[in-house]
């Protein structure tokens, strides 16, 4: 028998004081968390991704390369970096793509090819090139960036139109090679920008003797929405730039797609700015096998995510506020009642959520939605 002396001393002061408050011990198990849900089971609204922990990696390379012949690569060239770079040239409507180790040098890259002398490129101020690329335009290729308000209203249109005629003032008129749109945009939510604003602004743009460039990163995510449909977007544009770690799964990399002569250029380029890899099979190969049917399941995404905001707009206490033409981002409004303890408790229906913030908690929509029917999470809310 363990005497009162021997429990005292082993057991730890903060189990005694919440004994002593005349709580069960059972309290004192650490209640469960998001990294708790086994990742092959959450649903999760945290981000564009399916979650993965890094100890996965080698069972999913293995997945990916069943059946698969002629995967490596030597410096980004042919096997399954080949493959895919052709996968996306197809899906994207373009002549050809080259493999990026990142999104910010394919965007730097495009940018810098297509101003080849000119020392403008016009883009939204909310842009990831404009506020999160630490000025590499200016720095790596002496271009000067100039920022656009407009966002992804009609008004960006107007903001891109005064800034041709400003540059083209006398009695120094400055030449603009560029014009970089991003779509969705990051920093505004997830909002697109529609077809018919980037088709007037391809039309004034090209009309100038610039070229456009679309900072896809998160493209792929609009399959399925209303009138969306890839190519068309992609039309327009003279390059566009996917990335392949946001959603494709893959551990690093991007995709800068458009016509033969300026992809091969691209790739020169890569090698100088110090992005020719001895090997990008990994992250190709993972993508390739995320971007097999992934418009069409994406589809399912956002008809199942309309369903589930339909089932929480109609429970008390809760508002839907959607994004002006969003993407995958979604906000509720919560009452307290509603908003109090909901991450814990969605936890324990394997369901991760953000914390709720001045009673507003944002959605991201991912494939992982597809692993419940939408009844059951909307029932756990």
């Amino acid at each position: 028998m363990v005497s009162r002396r021997q429990f005292m001393q082993a057991a730890p002061l903060g189990a005694l004081s919440l004994a002593g408050l005349g709580l069960p011990m059972a309290a004192l198990a650490a209640a469960r968390t998001i990294e708790d849900i086994p990742p092959d089971r959450i649903v999760s609204f945290l981000g564009d991704n399916v979650p993965s922990r890094p100890a996965q990696l080698p069972a999913r390379l293995l997945a990916a390369m069943k059946g698969r012949e002629d995967i490596g690569d030597l410096y980004l060239a042919e096997g399954a970096t080949g493959a895919l770079e052709q996968q996306f040239a197809r899906m994207l409507g373009k002549e050809d793509a080259a493999f990026m180790p990142s999104g910010t040098m394919a965007n730097q890259i495009a940018i810098r090819l297509h101003c080849a002398g000119r020392s403008r490129v016009l883009l939204q101020e909310e842009s990831h090139v404009y506020r999160d690329e630490s000025d590499a335009v200016a720095v790596m290729s002496s271009i000067n960036p100039v920022p656009v308000a407009g966002g992804v209203s009609e008004g960006l249109y107007d903001g891109m139109l005064a800034a041709f005629a400003r540059s083209g003032e006398d009695p120094f008129p400055v030449d603009v090679g560029a014009v970089s749109i991003e779509s969705p945009v990051r920093r505004l939510d997830g909002a697109t920008v529609k077809q018919e604003t980037i088709a007037r602004i391809a039309a004034l743009a090209h009309g100038k003797g610039a070229r456009m460039h679309l900072d896809g990163a998160r493209l792929l995510l609009m399959c399925g929405l209303p009138g969306f449909d890839l190519r068309s977007y992609c039309g327009p544009f003279d390059s566009v730039y996917v990335s392949l770690y946001k959603y494709l799964g893959a551990p690093f990399g991007a995709i800068l797609a458009g016509e033969k002569a300026f992809v091969e250029k691209a790739r020169q380029a890569r090698h100088v700015f110090g992005g020719a890899l001895y090997h990008g099979w990994t992250a190709a190969i993972l993508a390739s096998a995320t971007l097999d049917g992934f418009e069409a399941r994406f589809a399912r995404v956002h008809a199942a995510a309309d369903d589930l905001l339909a089932r929480l707009a109609k429970k008390p206490g809760v508002t839907v506020e959607r994004v002006v033409d969003g993407s995958n981002i979604v906000f509720l409004r919560l009452d307290d009642n509603v908003a109090t303890g909901l991450r814990e408790r969605l936890t324990e229906h394997d369901i991760a959520i953000r914390k709720v913030r001045d009673g507003r908690l944002q959605l991201v929509f991912n494939e992982t939605i597809l692993r419940k029917p939408v009844a059951s999470i909307a029932a756990a809310f």
